[in-house]
Formats: C-alpha cells, sequence, structure tokens
C-alpha cells in the first residue's frame, strides 16, 4: 500500500523534498545577503539565481527525469526552466516588496511567504511547460 502510494506520487514527494531544500537555499543566501546590509531587491534576485540553479539540476534529473538529450535540447530546456522562473521571480518580488512595505516591515517573513506561494507557481510552470514529456 505504502509503496503504491510512493511510485504513484514519487516526482511530487521528490519535487516536495528538493522544493524544501531549494527554499533552505533561498532563505538562508537571502539571509545572509539581508545581515551585510544588501538592499532587499539585490538579495532577493541573488537567492533567487542560486536556487533556481539548484532547482533545475534536482527538477531535471530526480523529479521530472529529463528527456534532452543532445545540448540543443538542453540548453533549451535550461532557457525554458529560467523563463518560467523569470515569471514567479517577479510575482516573488512583488509579495516581498508589498508585503514589506505596505503590510509588516518583516522582508525576512515576507521572504518566507512569498516561497511558498512561488513553490506551488514553479511546479505547475515546470510540470506543464517545462519538463513536459509530451
Amino acid at each position: 500500500m505504502l509503496n503504491n502510494l510512493i511510485t504513484k506520487y514519487k516526482s511530487q514527494i521528490l519535487y516536495l523534498i528538493f522544493g524544501v531544500l531549494t527554499t533552505v537555499i533561498n532563505i538562508v543566501v537571502y539571509y545572509l545577503l539581508r545581515l551585510m546590509h544588501f538592499p532587499i531587491t539585490f538579495s532577493y534576485t541573488i537567492a533567487w539565481f542560486l536556487s533556481v540553479l539548484f532547482a533545475y539540476f534536482t527538477n531535471r534529473n530526480w523529479v521530472f527525469n529529463s528527456k534532452a538529450k543532445n545540448k540543443t535540447e538542453k540548453i533549451k530546456e535550461f532557457l525554458s526552466f529560467y523563463a518560467s522562473r523569470i515569471i514567479t521571480y517577479f510575482l516573488g518580488i512583488v509579495i516581498l516588496l508589498i508585503g514589506t512595505h505596505f503590510i509588516w516591515n518583516n522582508d525576512n517573513a515576507w521572504n518566507i511567504i512569498q516561497n511558498i506561494v512561488v513553490i506551488v507557481a514553479n511546479y505547475v510552470f515546470s510540470k506543464k511547460f517545462v519538463f513536459n514529456k509530451n
């Protein structure tokens, strides 16, 4: 019974595990950059870039089992992955800035909140557009 559930939901379970690790990378990098007094947008952008790079390789290899074989397919896949993440980058930065400036002045808390929203959107984009097996 448990093996059947694990097999059935393998990609979702792996996405959750690597999503948590990606989120941890994002939060830690953001927090460290903010401790060094870098601006919110700079800190968010660097944390985003590094966490998306980690997410690409883990999603490609373990979550969605990419079928891209040659260099051209891999580059297209990589660019599609980053393009879809750029959409959620802007969603995340809007949540972070609006939350921090208009609702509650705690950028670390808003970074965690935006990560939760963004991880769901990223799964949908990856499943439907980037690593689509069709």
